[in-house]
């Protein structure tokens, strides 16, 4: 490999040591402030969003049918198996940046910057799609309650309009909350949660008087053949064969999109820093989200089928256009703003992750180190915070920004695919770091993880694969030219710190704010590996 900027190569890891150092010892750290009630909160709030209100419709009508209950439960397994594997890592290592603090101690920090680089997209374009999304929900809500806005006005708040306007006004709205403090917005996601988890219960208890048994039939409908203009999947491409929609491979293909639903697990990794006891809040927090969501899912997925024939529920807000062609126009105007609360706090959450991610990159050198910065005001990474959100607002101006869904699901299954490996390698080389959460009946579980994570990502089309393959190349570019030279591990006796953040004694940080009350919650703690028996030493003496 080329030599780093101290002389190493690019392969440098992180030691387990140093990642909890910098988040203990750190000046600029995050207050402890979310309990395990907070982080399924957290992970409720990005989870229950467009997966529910939208792509359940979208890919019931294109591409699944009525199977596509069962790309629900695919997509659930794919997504337990992942969380399993990040729960035990988010317990080894619970620090904030998810999968990108992960590798960098697994495999080092050229993988995660990759792996950082995937996060950001996954995360930037998640915000931007869900932003034009909400926009479609907001004119449904209006014209349920009966106002119509005029065309020369309604043209710019459609989801697939030119130019959107609702979109990046909400965004400046959200990036502002997310700004001024993180114990803020987290008190208006617990509320917003609470009435959109009311709101689906409603819809499948209202939905489920309306169920017709004849819209199951055909479960899975035939294979039809893809236009000649469509992208074929990367399964497809490679075995030279177009799969098309609908018929089996239908399912698995819903499936790798319907992975975007369940998205949001892995972002409370992010919050770790922010968790108290974040060895075992975490993996509890992220392992009950998917198990309540799942469930919440799949019952919507079997209502929304049952009340309507799945050709006909393609259109841009699918749930409550179903309840109205049933006749509970009443339960439609409720869906729709559920469905307003609903994406608002995916959008939050993303943002939210966004800027834990950025702001480890940026603590970790790199990206400007300005982006690891604590704000003395808000107590929140408000450079970080404000960065993400003017990234998602640029690229929700985008008119085509739906048709880049794939992309965050390109960018979420990449790093489950390291996640997966990671757990195996760390069992490896640190066997025995605490870990609050362990994988289960190793090496299974993470193998099945992996498999399915390759998967589905071969089933995304080949158009998705070459824009993941460019973003990659330009992160590739970046770290080249910027990050391997100015990265915090390749100048750890030359950083830059601000005037008071290090003690020239140990060149460790300073704690701004010491707890003399609590004991540290971050150390590498090694169970000494378990004493041999001793050999029984009778006789030796005679013999000597």
């Amino acid at each position: 490999m080329a030599p780093s900027a101290n002389g190493q190569t690019v392969g440098r890891r992180l030691p387990v040591e140093s990642a909890f150092t910098r988040v203990e010892d750190a000046r600029h750290r995050l207050p402890r402030l979310f309990g395990r009630r907070d982080l399924v909160v957290l992970g409720l709030g990005v989870m229950i969003g467009s997966g529910i209100f939208s792509i359940s419709g979208v890919q019931a009508a294109n591409v699944a049918g009525p199977a596509v209950i069962l790309s629900f439960v695919i997509a659930a397994i794919v997504c337990l198996l992942a969380a399993a594997c990040y729960a035990e890592l988010s317990s080894t290592i619970p620090v904030s940046g998810s999968a990108y603090t992960f590798s960098y101690v697994t495999f080092g920090e050229a993988w995660a910057w990759l792996v950082g680089w995937a996060l950001v997209l996954e995360l930037v374009t998640a915000a931007a799609i869900v932003a034009r999304v909400w926009s479609a929900y907001f004119l449904a809500t209006l014209d349920g309650f009966g106002v119509t806005l005029p065309a020369g006005v309604a043209q710019f708040f459609g989801p697939e309009a030119k130019l959107n306007l609702v979109a990046p006004l909400l965004l400046l709205i959200l990036t502002a909350l997310i700004v001024t403090g993180t114990k803020l917005s987290s008190r208006v996601l617990t509320v917003v949660v609470i009435a959109k988890v009311a709101v689906i219960l409603l819809v499948v208890i209202v939905g489920a008087a309306h169920i017709n048994m004849d819209n199951y039939h055909p479960f899975v409908p035939p294979a039809r053949a893809a236009p000649a203009t469509a992208s074929p999947t990367l399964l497809g491409w490679i075995l030279d064969s177009s799969f098309g929609s609908f018929g089996t491979m239908g399912i698995f293909t819903a499936a790798s999109t319907i992975v975007f639903a369940y998205i949001g697990f892995d972002l409370i990794a992010t919050a770790s820093e922010d968790a108290r006891s974040p060895r075992k809040t975490v993996p509890q927090g992220m392992l009950l989200g998917v198990g309540a969501v799942t469930i919440l899912y799949i019952a919507m997925a079997v209502v929304l089928v049952g009340m309507r024939p799945y050709g006909q529920l393609g259109g841009g807000a699918p749930v409550s256009e179903a309840l109205a062609a049933v006749g509970v126009g009443w339960a439609a105007k409720v869906v729709n703003l559920g469905a307003l609360l609903a994406l608002m706090t995916v959008i939050m959450v993303v943002l939210i992750a966004q800027s834990r991610v950025l702001f480890n990159m940026g603590r970790d050198g790199l990206l400007p180190k300005s982006l690891g910065r604590v704000s003395r005001v808000y107590s929140s990474p408000a450079r970080a915070a404000a960065a993400a959100g003017v990234a998602a607002l640029a690229l929700t101006l985008y008119p085509k920004v739906l048709e880049l869904e794939e992309l965050l699901v390109i960018g979420a299954l990449f790093c489950f695919a390291f996640c997966a490996i990671g757990v195996l390698t760390l069992r490896r080389s640190e066997p025995n770091l605490e870990r609050g959460f362990r994988v289960p009946m190793v090496p299974l579980i993470p193998l099945l993880s992996l498999a399915a994570t390759v998967w589905l990502m071969l089933n995304l089309k080949t158009s998705t694969w070459t824009k993941f393959g460019i973003w990659m190349v330009i992160g590739i570019a970046i770290y080249g030219l910027y990050g391997r030279w100015h990265s915090r591990l390749a100048n750890e006796d030359s950083w830059d710190f601000d005037l008071g953040d290090t003690d020239p004694g140990t060149g460790g940080l300073q704690a701004i704010r010491p707890d003399h009350d609590r004991p540290t919650e971050l150390r590498a703690i090694r169970t000494p590996p378990p004493q041999q028996p001793q050999k029984p030493t009778r006789g030796k003496h005679m013999r000597s």
